[in-house]
């Protein structure tokens, strides 16, 4: 009879894991099926209270109650209605997608900036698709059609695309070694047509317009769609460089435009930034005379992202018991 018992309770345990792990799998799967909601929050949050309030807890920290109290007399009361500095963060992507975010920001900025105040984007970008970079491109010279200065401070890189944006700003700096320029277009693709052939695989492509298609992956490329995606390449490149050219005119294009990339010291002797610091360095010069605020633009998690995490942790936990359970009898 115990045997029995116990084996009941087993059965029971096991039913209750899997039943468990089922509810989870339709939650996470239905969570999915929905329609997302492209709803996100802004935010604003007081980069210059923040940094007050760091310094204090460090003067706190090190010195002793009487010198504290003093050092903390000594200091002058926070200027009211300076102008303010608002940073943003574009960290790009090859797909650029993260233009969602930074189209919400922009307009935040437009719609409260006033005649004074500046923005600065903190950009880190080695590039990628041409279409996705200039719109990231067109949403910070939205900024230049209200007259709103623009600085870009590039820690890392602002490569080809990258670059395409930081080119619009007002002032552009960076870092002693970051990477920048690469003011070029590249494109590649595999080609299995000959693997294909030798297996007596055969693939047909049907198109109306001569050039819809150029090269392919599976078929047999020609002399003539070579040439022509070679062409487009060229009028691609040929847009870049005029981009360039017309926001930052101190450059020399022929120069800087042949798809190199120069270190932050190389790139201020090709006029490529106009000055060397980190973004750092920068918002220290500013914490004085401007209120800096950072502005960020987040979408709101689905409840498939939200439990997504949580879910696998159960699943594992859950699966982790029944082997225990496996093995116990």
């Amino acid at each position: 009879m115990n045997y029995l018992i116990e084996y009941a309770m087993f059965l029971a345990k096991a039913l209750t894991i899997v039943i468990a792990i089922g509810a989870v799998i339709a939650m996470i799967v239905l969570a999915a099926v929905k329609p997302k909601s492209h709803k996100g929050e802004l935010s604003f949050d007081d980069l210059s209270k923040e940094h007050h309030d760091l310094v204090e807890d460090l003067h706190q920290e090190m010195l002793d109650k009487k010198a504290f109290k003093l050092w903390k007399k000594q200091q002058k009361a926070p200027e009211q209605n300076l102008p303010k500095l608002f940073v943003v963060d574009f960290n790009g992507s090859m797909d650029a997608h993260e233009v969602a975010a930074l189209r919400e920001e922009m307009t935040a900025v437009i719609a409260i900036a006033a005649k004074d105040d500046e923005v600065l984007v903190r950009l880190e970008s080695g590039g990628g698709v041409v279409h996705g970079y200039g719109l990231a491109a067109s949403q910070l010279a939205r900024l230049k059609q209200h007259h709103i200065p623009l600085t870009v401070a590039v820690d890392k890189v602002a490569a080809s695309g990258g670059y395409m944006m930081a080119c619009i700003a007002d002032k552009i700096i960076a870092a002693p070694f970051a990477i920048l320029g690469s003011i070029g277009v590249v494109a590649q693709l595999p080609n299995f047509h000959k693997l294909l052939k030798k297996n007596h695989v055969d693939v047909e492509q049907f198109t109306a317009g001569e050039f819809k298609r150029t090269v392919t992956v599976f078929g047999e490329n020609t002399d003539k769609g070579r040439q022509k995606f070679q062409h487009e390449l060229e009028e691609t490149h040929l847009l870049f460089k005029d981009f360039v050219q017309k926001h930052r005119t101190v450059l020399d294009i022929n120069q800087v435009a042949t798809g190199e990339h120069w270190f932050g010291y190389q790139a201020l002797d090709l006029k490529l930034v106009d000055e060397l610091a980190t973004s750092d360095e920068y918002l220290l010069t500013q914490l004085p005379k401007r209120q800096v605020y950072q502005v960020k633009y987040q979408l709101k998690k689905g409840l498939a992202e939200k439990v997504g995490l949580s879910a696998a942790t159960l699943v594992q936990s859950l699966w982790q018991q029944a082997q225990r359970m496996i093995v116990w009898r």
